[in-house]
């Protein structure tokens, strides 16, 4: 029997643990920058292997620099991995009890933001939800925006397919045999190297998708995920609804479009769209561009405040 690899913390700082309702929800948190600027708070994407990780090339340009924290959403990383069914509700609801968490750690009214791919639908929930809580939003490369989801849905309609979840969930010994070829390294590299839009994949990405996809309970997540049950079904409405400035950031080697981007920001006046020669996780390929980007809009923010 092979041996489980171990999982070591995927960002520098404190990594800092709290109990909510759906079990252990961990996350990264570092102060070394100016402890009275707004707090950044980064959320990974959602897939077979996701992690903190995923959002660590942001974290560590802007640890230094001001209060920032990145989650293990439920399932993922080092946070609780238990065997229910998972839905934007429970990431959004852990977004909210976590958002309440750093603004203990810091005294801060208010974060700015940031999420990636389809936890970007999770962010844009949270903060429709308790707007008070958002100074603006970050969304890069979000997934939901084409035009068969449900704008008019309920707020907890998914599109989860539930014959699909049974297939993937019914037999413990088939579900862990479908998820081992799944969370293999070659399996790995490759959906990484979709997302990339290339080869360029950084090796100690490919690496820790690979131990935290071996941990204990690490197929309950994905199986959400791949049956449709982590997707909401009002994902184009809630973008278009969000009331804070919003910055949308997203590859030119990713499935995202300029025409999306036109469609999500058209009725927010204080938001930018910016593009890189990259895929759907730009801050890996271009973090310099990506940064800069990003510090713009931030800037323009306390101009006009």
């Amino acid at each position: 029997m092979s041996k489980t690899p171990a999982l070591t913390a995927a960002l520098k700082g404190e990594r800092r643990t709290f109990e909510t309702e759906h079990g252990t929800i961990s996350y990264y948190f570092a102060n070394e920058g100016e402890a009275d600027r707004t707090p950044l708070v980064l959320i990974h994407s959602i897939n077979a292997a996701a992690s903190a990780y995923e959002v660590k090339p942001i974290y560590d340009r802007y640890r230094r620099q001001r209060p920032v924290a990145a989650i293990d959403l439920p399932g993922y990383g080092f946070s609780s991995r238990r065997a229910t069914r998972y839905t934007p509700r429970l990431m959004t609801d852990a977004i909210h009890a976590w958002v309440e968490r750093i603004a203990a750690d810091t005294g801060a009214a208010q974060v700015d933001a940031m999420a990636c791919s389809v936890a970007c639908q999770y962010l844009a929930r949270a903060a429709e939800e308790r707007p008070e809580r958002y100074r603006s939003i970050g969304l890069v490369s979000p997934a939901g925006v084409d035009g068969d989801l449900q704008s008019g849905a309920n707020a907890d309609a998914t599109r989860g397919k539930p014959w699909l979840y049974r297939v993937l969930t019914a037999s413990p010994a088939v579900s862990k045999t479908l998820f081992a070829g799944l969370a293999s390294r070659p399996s790995i590299r490759y959906f990484l190297e979709k997302t990339f839009g290339g080869k360029d994949v950084e090796p100690g990405l490919v690496d820790y998708a690979y131990r935290s996809a071996h941990q204990p309970g690490a197929r309950h997540a994905p199986w959400s995920f791949l049956s449709g049950y982590l997707f909401s079904a009002d994902a184009a409405g809630l973008y278009r609804r969000l009331s804070q400035p919003v910055w949308l950031a997203y590859g030119k080697r990713s499935d995202f479009s300029d025409a999306a981007a036109r469609d999500i920001v058209q009725q927010h006046t204080a938001s930018t769209v910016v593009s890189f020669d990259a895929g759907a996780l730009p801050h890996f390929q271009q973090l310099e561009a990506f940064v800069a980007g990003y510090d713009r809009f931030l800037a323009s923010l306390e101009t006009s405040g």
